[in-house]
């Protein structure tokens, strides 16, 4: 394997730069990943395995690590979920307060749902996070695909599909208004005049929409980066289209080199549509890595996991990704039968339709397929390879790294498959700026930038609209 120490781009090879960002489950990403040899069982709520994770991945220069989340145990069917890690696992942003402590660069990335949450709620978290990181916080947006959420915010149903995406919108909106409830510099904390901040520099949004009404402003100064960067996985058509106008990052799960290709060009050309730089729009796919010094041996390490994936537990992959069904009926050996709509993500059982229908695949098949999306399985120049090409072929900004069991993918990949991608000159042998959206190459947000064509000063200003807190105001 060549040295990290080789610098510089090899004639010919591109200076773009790619973005790689790392899920961060607690004991691997794949179903199974908690039974691995390697795998601390207990991974989900150990703090000293998390923290020894993101120190790993922040030595391999990641741009970011990211903790997915749902709002529920992940599922109800305790034939299966009791064969899994899945209803045992920390709060994210509590998670990622404590990393912000042990690290420097990495960013930080959580998701939060629009659906059961509020957006004060998540506007002050995320500030909060922005401003203990020193500016490496970032937000992924979902809308909740799991319906066992709904039960426990008080509702006996899911929101229908274009409900919650119709609830994202104005959420989105009314927390990016609350980030900008101070002026950059407005907080003074001027001892000598006994003035904590300058009343002009105060915001409040006064937001009054079909799902939120939200007085604001925000109570606590504006984020490092003036907004944390957005993260967004949309891919069904309403997904698409929230994801252009909103989205500063895009995760997705792509089969083929030329369904990325086709994703990134879709969402590329939407976001422009809505007047948007494409370049601060950046695509990644997930990927999974099985890595070891030969193809023979990376097949091992991918067959080793699969071996694990139980009965039961393969059959509720798939009927809690695909759809609203029961398929304890159907053999697992057996062809899919028909899938009819969903409320769930219509994205991931387009994904998974397609792919069943392509290769023809059983649903254990489908099960194994799903349960290791993204896969790449190879030696470190194999595995550099594959990025290289989507990298280059325009399908893909950077990759959402899905490591498949934890810590060892974490260090196989970081101690022979980023120095393979800095020796081709992909990928940056240090970290060259501070925060989050410095990593990214993306611009720090104007204050009143994202929604200044919806409002009026006099509606927005403490000091200049409105009496500071007589609770008087337009909106």
């Amino acid at each position: 394997m060549t040295s990290s120490a080789d610098a510089g781009p090899a004639p010919g090879r591109s200076r773009r730069r790619m973005a790689l960002g790392a899920i961060l489950h607690g004991s691997g990403g794949h179903i199974a990943g908690w039974r691995h040899p390697s795998s601390p069982p207990d991974g989900q709520l150990d703090l000293d395995h998390h923290i020894r994770l993101a120190q790993t991945l922040e030595r391999g220069t990641f741009d970011a690590l990211f903790v997915a989340d749902v709002v529920a145990i992940w599922g109800h069917q305790y034939d299966s979920l009791r064969r899994t890690a899945r209803a045992d696992h920390f709060e994210p942003l509590t998670l990622l307060a404590a990393l912000s402590t042990v690290t420097e660069r990495i960013g930080l990335v959580a998701t939060a749902t629009t659906t059961y949450n509020e957006p004060f709620h998540i506007a002050r978290k995320f500030a909060s996070l922005d401003h203990l990181s020193a500016g490496r916080a970032g937000w992924n947006v979902v809308t909740s695909v799991v319906p066992l959420e709904a039960g426990n915010f008080g509702r006996d149903t899911h929101l229908e599909h274009s409900t919650r995406y119709l609830r994202a919108e104005e959420f989105v909106e009314v927390v990016r208004r609350l980030w900008d409830s101070f002026d950059d510099g407005a907080v003074t904390r001027d001892t000598a005049s006994g003035h904590y901040y300058d009343p002009a520099g105060l915001r409040t949004p006064h937001h009054g929409g079909p799902h939120f009404t939200v007085r604001g402003p925000l109570n606590i100064s504006r984020p490092p980066q003036g907004h944390p960067v957005i993260f967004q996985a949309g891919s069904s058509e309403v997904g698409r289209a929230f994801a252009a106008r909103h989205g500063e990052v895009l995760f997705t799960v792509q089969t083929s080199l030329a369904g990325a290709q086709a994703f990134y060009a879709d969402v590329k050309a939407r976001a422009a549509a809505y007047g948007r730089d494409g370049d601060h729009v950046l695509v990644w796919p997930v990927l999974s890595p099985f890595v070891a010094s030969t193809q023979a041996q990376a097949r091992a390490r991918l067959a080793e996991l699969q071996e694990l994936v139980h009965d039961d537990v393969a059959r509720r992959l798939v009927q809690d990704n695909i759809g609203d069904l029961d398929l304890s009926g159907y053999p697992l050996d057996g062809p899919l039968p028909h899938i009819g709509a969903t409320n769930r993500s219509k994205s991931r059982q387009e994904l998974m339709l397609d792919l069943a229908h392509r290769e023809n695949l059983t649903i254990r098949q489908l099960a194994l397929r799903f349960a290791t999306g993204g896969a790449v399985v190879g030696t470190p120049e194999t595995v550099a390879d594959h990025i290289e090409e989507w990298f280059t072929a325009r399908a893909a900004d950077g990759f959402n790294i899905n490591f498949p069991y934890l810590p060892g993918a974490a260090e196989d990949f970081v101690d022979h498959v980023v120095p393979e991608l800095r020796r081709r000159g992909l990928f940056r042998h240090t970290y060259e700026t501070a925060t989050l959206r410095g990593h990214l190459g993306l611009p720090r947000p104007r204050v009143g930038a994202s929604t200044g064509r919806r409002r009026t000063a006099a509606g927005d200003r403490g000091a200049a609209g409105q009496r500071e807190g007589s609770g008087e105001g337009s909106r």
